[in-house]
């Protein structure tokens, strides 16, 4: 067995994907496969099953690799998860022929600036900044060094296209084609009257163009990072830049057509 024929399987701890991961890796090792639940560098692919949440996790937790990857869905909205589970005959036999398409999802990259130190974080989805305990939050936003709003609100959402589905959606935003190399700024319920005028809607941009964020200084120390689902509090916050990654997540896909059969399937 040679490491080529290794796959990767990363499941959540639900009964249906454990039961069908049992399934998976009884027809893996029926095809000459090595399944490992253990994550391993020298797979060829990597099989997640879950939900959208637990691909997101999964992505997070191996840092964002480079083998291919694709989801067996066993949640409920399955935008990064396109196999169901009575399709994994399909999947393997179209698999092994090569019948099948890489996707190419950008990353989001942010460098975090405190007064002693630098932090470098990634996602896939989208970061948000926003106040601790809920509280209305004041930032400058400038793009490549250029000055755009000083926003009141609730806070700020820069997402990747292959995110734009998820939070940066429910808070309004506009909806990107996953393979478009551009990020979007997303308000969060700004405050807008005559003593605060935020833009109330979201901005496309470039992913080359670099989007700081500068909270007041009186929320240096009150500031809450929120990056894939999971929160982050920095001391002395100063700012924040964020720009796509140069690091990709290569997602296996057996239909180019999936993403507007999701639109229509998951919104409609």
């Amino acid at each position: 067995m040679t490491n080529q024929s290794i796959v990767n399987i990363i499941s959540n701890s639900n009964y249906e994907s454990r039961r069908v991961t049992k399934r998976l890796m009884e027809k893996l090792k029926n095809r000459g496969y090595q399944p490992s639940l253990d994550f391993n560098q020298d797979a060829e692919l990597t099989i997640v099953v879950g939900g959208d949440g637990a691909f997101i996790k999964a992505i997070n937790k191996t840092g964002f690799p480079s083998i291919p990857i694709v989801g067996i869905n066993t949640g409920h909205l399955g935008f990064y998860q396109e196999i169901i589970p009575d399709q994994l005959d399909g999947f393997l036999d179209a698999y092994q022929k090569k019948d099948y398409m890489i996707e190419n999802l950008s990353l989001i990259g942010a460098e975090v600036f405190t007064k002693n130190r630098n932090f470098y974080l990634t996602a896939l989805n989208e970061i948000v900044i926003k106040a601790q305990h809920s509280k209305v939050i004041h930032l400058n936003l400038f793009l490549n060094r250029h000055h755009v709003e000083k926003f009141s609100g609730d806070g700020m959402l820069v997402a990747t296209p292959s995110g734009s589905t998820g939070y940066n959606f429910s808070a309004g935003g506009s909806l990107i084609y996953p393979t478009m190399e551009a990020l979007e700024i997303t308000p969060l319920n700004p405050l807008t009257s005559s003593a605060y005028r935020s833009l109330p809607n979201s901005i496309v941009i470039p992913g080359d163009i670099i989007t700081t964020i500068v909270p007041e200084r009186r929320y240096s120390n009150s500031s809450l990072l929120v990056v894939d689902g999971v929160e982050y509090t920095y001391r002395q916050l100063k700012k924040i830049n964020i720009r796509m990654s140069k690091k990709e997540i290569k997602r296996v896909t057996l239909n180019k057509d999936n993403y507007w059969t999701n639109l229509k399937s998951k919104f409609l």
